[in-house]
């Protein structure tokens, strides 16, 4: 198992200890408020215990902050070296001006059709998990959607602006989360919330409520999320169409991981065998840029058992998961992530360097911006007296 030393990896226990004593708290009345005892928070601080999402939702409620501040986010050096950073500002003007005409001297806006192939381009990307690339695209896309939302008529076309709003006020939120401006992420969200209804298309709306579940979880309310997948659920209708019961699926997935993460285990495995369930229906699908079927209910599943902190069995299960061929670089990317966690808390470190290595080439953008490597790679280096070259270049690569 991974045992402590004092360097300083940037790790979430680092934090957590650094925010406690700005609020004052000692170990004793921070797990007073949390709910969690004090030697299992010293044991966390130290880098002996993994610091489960539970944990983490608990303690971030007690200190009064989001899970992404003891996460260490956003990463403004890794930002600035992308050159991401000076992109967030223009691409929240863009969503600020959702409701302001072009001005005289604005170039008019390209064809919805021409918009629709840029915009199924986008979720390409999305999919490859080219965060940068799409960052430079929002801000004039955005514009030009909006024009069309301002000046079309009530009807079809209006409506296919809508859709097309929805879904770049989507990736907005997915670029925005990933690279850890919450803000800008929820800014996205709100937008989306308005244009979903007026798309004419129920799923777009359980969509952004899958999207804002992901928010009420990263700012520790947890609880709050599962009620909002169950509001999703009850307002989405299955008409039998396979694009809606993936969506469905994918809710149900998503309300899988919020259970497990506040400790409902016995929720949590309801709502996976629901999944399931669906997944046998519909397979692998990919619509609307979500990735569900038998594989991802499978990698959820061992999301949710190393949550639990039942490690040796999610990698049990992340041993089994066969990738397609042509699965989703952006999923992908994350069964990695989460197979190097497993693996590293069961002090199986060369296997959990070498997964993580798969996700930095199957989605380096993500990987290079994910909470999660960042912890597993501060654990790796505390568990190591001396870590190897490549560990310290990857190191150094995500800036842990």
């Amino acid at each position: 198992m991974p045992h402590p030393t004092r360097r300083d990896t940037g790790g979430i226990g680092a934090r957590i200890e650094e925010v406690s004593a700005l609020r004052g708290f000692s170990l004793r009345e921070l797990g007073r408020r949390a709910n969690v005892s004090p030697s299992m928070l010293s044991r966390i601080i130290t880098g002996q215990r993994q610091a489960s999402p539970a944990i983490v939702s608990a303690v971030a409620r007690a200190l009064s902050v989001s899970i992404s501040v003891l996460h260490g986010q956003p990463y403004i050096h890794q930002l600035q070296a992308d050159q991401l950073d000076r992109l967030i500002t223009p691409i929240s003007v863009a969503l600020d001006d959702w409701d302001i005409p072009l001005g005289d001297d604005d170039p008019p806006p390209r064809t919805l059709a021409d918009l629709e192939t840029v915009v199924a381009g986008l979720e390409q990307q999305r999919a490859r998990a080219e965060y940068i690339e799409i960052a430079h695209e929002l801000p004039s896309l955005l514009a030009e959607v909006n024009a069309h939302v301002l000046t079309e008529r009530p009807g079809y076309a209006l409506e296919r602006a809508a859709w097309l709003q929805a879904e770049l006020c989507r990736t907005v939120y997915v670029v925005g989360r990933q690279i850890g401006f919450g803000d800008l992420a929820r800014l996205a969200l709100s937008r989306m919330a308005v244009a979903a209804p007026q798309s004419g298309d129920p799923r777009q709306v359980a969509i952004e409520r899958w999207d804002r579940a992901q928010l009420l979880a990263d700012a520790a309310r947890h609880d709050r999320g599962v009620l909002l997948v169950k509001q999703a659920l009850k307002d989405l209708d299955d008409d039998g169409e396979q694009a809606t019961k993936a969506v469905r699926g994918a809710l149900h997935l998503k309300g899988a991981i919020l259970s497990s993460r506040q400790g409902d285990t016995a929720g949590a495995d309801d709502w996976l065998a629901a999944a399931g369930e669906i997944a046998e229906e519909t397979g692998e699908t990919r619509d609307y840029g979500l990735v569900f079927g038998p594989v991802n209910v499978v990698i959820h599943g061992m999301s949710a058992s190393s949550d639990r902190d039942k490690h040796a069995r999610a990698l049990e299960k992340a041993r089994k998961v066969r990738l397609p061929d042509d699965y989703p670089e952006a999923r992908a990317g994350h069964y990695w992530v989460d197979r190097a966690r497993a693996e590293t808390w069961t002090a199986k470190h060369e296997d959990a360097f070498q997964s993580l290595a798969n996700a930095r080439q199957v989605a380096p953008q993500q990987t290079r911006y994910h909470p999660g490597v960042h912890e597993t790679v501060a654990t790796l280096l505390r568990a190591r007296s001396k870590a190897s070259g490549d560990l310290l270049e990857f190191a150094s690569w995500c800036g842990v």
